[in-house]
């Protein structure tokens, strides 16, 4: 349970239980919600990869014409939900996005595998799709143009987003669903917590 006379500070806390989520998580244990909405105020959710955490923000990359890259470019309000199971522990985040820079857009998509860099290419994320094999063929196409593993250019259109958050909120289960719940709230730089009923 969370003992809020210890100064818990919201980020330290978030990279703590991503830590411990890597220890017992199966598969992706960095896997989010990211919620955005569409130009009419439709909601959409999907899950994304967290690749840091840090006084910056949550970090994920994306291909910016996809559905989420549209609509983040349209509102860049933006909710993240993070759900271990096996830890029984929740992370709800709300924000606002900022692109990252080129250079650490490009640090990035060079430490990914080249199957992966290629494919980022030839994808034209969220847009219909004939066939899987149209897919298979695109991916190929590109392996022609850049056959050497160590040579994939990041396509201008696929970048990061840095969400800073306004609001952390932790959740731990408890006995008999009598949850814990701690929200944080971030004015004037300062974060200001808040223990919630379940």
């Amino acid at each position: 349970m969370f003992d809020l006379e210890n100064n818990i500070d919201p980020i330290q806390l978030s990279q703590k239980w991503l830590k411990d989520a890597a220890k017992t998580e199966v598969n992706d244990a960095n896997a989010m919600a990211l919620g955005t909405s569409s130009l009419d105020g439709m909601p959409d959710v999907r899950i994304v990869l967290c690749k840091d955490i840090s006084e910056t923000g949550f970090r994920f990359f994306t291909n910016l014409n996809s559905t989420k890259g549209q609509q983040l470019a349209s509102n860049p309000n933006v909710a993240l939900c993070f759900h271990w199971k096996t830890l029984e522990r929740q992370i709800r985040v709300r924000g606002t996005i900022e692109q990252v820079s080129d250079d650490i857009a490009d640090a990035y998509f060079e430490t990914r595998h080249p199957v992966s860099r290629r494919g980022a290419i030839a994808s034209n994320q969220s847009h219909p799709l004939d066939s899987r094999e149209a897919l298979i063929n695109a991916v190929e196409a590109v392996k022609q143009q850049y056959p050497d593993d160590n040579n994939i250019p990041r396509p201008h259109n696929w970048s990061g987003f840095n969400v800073t958050p306004h609001e952390i909120e932790f959740w731990s289960a408890g006995d008999n669903r009598l949850h814990d719940r701690i929200l944080f709230k971030k004015t004037d730089d300062q974060w200001a917590s808040q223990r919630l009923y379940p």
